[in-house]
């Protein structure tokens, strides 16, 4: 090779070199560029990385390097309002039974329950009922309710769910905080008499002609509408349901390509454990999607025993919203709760899933006659709406035959799901965790002090973030900023851990921890510890005050019938099992507990008991 070829090679390669160093630069620039968009810090893109957890199925590995969770899922976010899911399913299961009511003994299937929440949806608007307007549904589990759920949907109206145990000042404050424009309700249930409450804050309706009530005490409400008699100044349900003309049937199909999955559509009040009820207001866009995520939870052709009310995010949202989104069968085994009902139902529709809380499995677990009902249609159930012991969820396993039980955790605030488990989860994680955080959704454990986020299987506050949490409290901005930051983390208040596969353990409230002589102790893990006694029905613990100590623990607890026994007794069960500053220093034995008319336990009310009982 001469010297002039070889010096052109060589200058070929060096610019071949040269062109791989220039490129290699770009695209490292390139990344670095990206890097620093998506990412402030080294740390947060290692963080990321580390925390994302395949939710389709349970993890198999350990992810989490610290306690931040995000759920990344194959499944999209679904972007549509809760008429365009209701519709999309009829379209697809016409003739598939939606909905059985066994007290009234109706039946109505995809097709036909279509056909009344238009029909109803049209009638609002002919009475005067526009977009925007709030509707409160007082009244227990009826078709009324649900058929309200989607019929406000359908018209833009943003339903108030009134929980049906509400008393006159309870309904009065509900009513006035939201601003309701219009009620539907039954004459009466049992001993609640609600037309007659309504005439009492609403003497105006005597002499008002329907749609046309000005109340002084409620001066937002116009419209008062009846399920079930003709009352004077209220519309009868079935003349509503008549009203619509053609023009409004026009009016509401217009209507939809105006509507957005992220406008208000629901005011759910919180259980009011500590303080008033607030009115969290949910969007399509939020209870959508936690239907949707729930149904993938659960099987294909599901029948659903729901027992829950409806007036509840667990009732409306897991039962309601998923049959709309999933063509789920859903069954209402009684309007009111009736534990042998929810059996009977299962046994006769067979049913293939059982919602419930801890309380309502409680209850169907003591049914006298539990042994002669046939439960093997039953594939799985959920338990949530607040913490089961390990003790009832085994029993749910082992003696109703519910194998793949699903455990769920959330806030009314969340819409309401967060975290759930998984159908073969082992029973360990069953009765220990709480699940996994879900879909699309985010979960920080932090310092309640400093907001740093704890390691992993440390306790702290847990915070979620992500489409499931709601707009605001009702025009309340105040109560809102106390619980959503600025970057929309919402501040649950429970004491919770994450392990390093991303399941969550619920320790308890931050409002209910115990510091006995500087010593933090989590009255959910006691009284865990307590159901395993075999003389105890339920146990709560609460922190009384104490002089030396600043708080001392007290255990109170109900006995399980036909059974006798003593705080000593379960004095003697705690020693050499849990820490000595575990053992309760005092015990009362009770009937009951104070609740909330949601059924939660008020752990403030029982703590002034328990200190005026023990002279405190």
């Amino acid at each position: 090779m001469g010297t002039k070829n070889f010096t052109e090679l060589t200058l070929v390669l060096r610019l071949h070199t040269t062109k791989k160093k220039v490129l290699l630069f770009f695209y490292f620039s390139l990344f670095f560029f990206f890097f620093k968009c998506v990412s402030t810090s080294y740390a947060h893109f290692l963080l990321l990385f580390f925390s994302a957890i395949h939710v389709d199925s349970p993890p198999s590995i350990p992810t989490l390097t610290t306690s931040y969770a995000h759920g990344i899922s194959s499944h999209s976010l679904l972007s549509s309002t809760v008429d365009q899911c209701l519709k999309h399913t009829v379209e697809r299961y016409p003739d598939r039974e939606a909905l059985v009511f066994m007290q009234d003994g109706m039946r109505k299937t995809f097709a036909q329950f279509y056909q009344d929440v238009s029909d109803f949806a049209s009638g609002l608007l002919a009475v005067g009922l526009k977009r925007g307007d709030r509707l409160g549904m007082w009244g227990p589990n009826i078709y009324e309710w649900i058929l309200m759920q989607f019929a406000t949907a359908k018209a833009g109206i943003i339903l108030v769910s009134v929980n049906p145990a509400y008393q006159l000042q309870e309904a009065e404050f509900a009513l006035r905080k939201v601003q309701c424009n219009a009620v539907v309700c039954p004459t009466q249930f049992k001993s609640q008499k609600y037309c007659e409450m309504l005439r009492q804050l609403c003497p105006e309706m005597e002499m008002a002609s329907p749609g046309g009530i000005k109340s002084s005490r409620l001066p937002d409400l116009h419209t008062v509408i009846v399920t079930d008699s003709q009352q004077p100044g209220a519309f009868h349900l079935k003349d509503v349901m008549q009203a619509g003309s053609s023009q409004h049937l026009q009016q509401l199909q217009d209507l939809q390509k105006n509507l957005s999955c992220d406008d208000p559509i629901n005011i759910q009040f919180t259980s009011g454990t500590t303080g008033k009820p607030k009115g969290a207001t949910l969007t399509h866009h939020n209870i959508v999607n936690n239907a949707y995520f729930i149904g993938i939870k659960s099987f294909k052709n599901v029948r659903i025993c729901l027992p829950v009310p409806l007036y509840h995010c667990f009732g409306s949202v897991g039962g309601g919203m998923v049959m709309a989104v999933h063509g789920t069968t859903v069954v209402f085994p009684s309007s009111g709760y009736d534990g042998h009902a929810n059996l009977v139902a299962i046994e006769k529709e067979k049913c293939t899933f059982v919602y419930g809380t801890p309380t309502m499995f409680i209850d169907m677990l003591s049914q006298p006659d539990l042994a002669k009902i046939d439960l093997s249609s039953v594939e799985g159930g959920i338990s949530a709406g607040s913490p089961c012991p390990p003790e009832v969820i085994r029993k749910i396993i082992n003696i109703m035959g519910i194998k793949e039980m699903l455990i769920g955790y959330g806030t009314t605030e969340n819409s309401p799901v967060t975290f759930c488990g998984f159908p073969i989860d082992s029973v360990e994680r069953k009765t220990e965790t709480v699940g996994c955080i879900c879909p699309h959704t985010e979960a920080k454990v932090v310092n309640p002090t400093t907001g740093v986020i704890v390691p992993v299987g440390a306790q702290g506050e847990l915070l979620i973030r992500g489409y499931c949490v709601m707009l605001e409290y009702w025009k309340d901005d105040e109560k809102t900023q106390e619980c959503i930051t600025k970057d929309r983390w919402y501040k649950t208040g429970d004491i919770a851990s994450l392990d390093a596969y991303g399941y969550c353990k619920i320790e308890g409230r931050i409002k209910d921890l115990i510091i006995r002589g500087g010593e933090n102790i989590y009255p959910a893990e006691i009284e865990q510890f307590l159901h395993t006694h075999p003389k105890i029905q339920e146990a709560q613990v609460v922190g009384v005050k104490d002089e030396r100590m600043g708080e001392e623990v007290c255990a109170c607890i109900r006995i399980k019938t036909g059974q006798e026994c003593t705080a000593e007794e379960i004095k003697a069960y705690c020693k050499g099992k849990i820490a000595h500053y575990k053992v309760p220093r005092y015990i009362t034995f009770v009937q009951g507990y104070p609740l909330t008319v949601t059924g939660k336990i008020q752990k403030h009310k029982l703590r002034e008991q328990a200190e005026k009982m023990l002279g405190l």
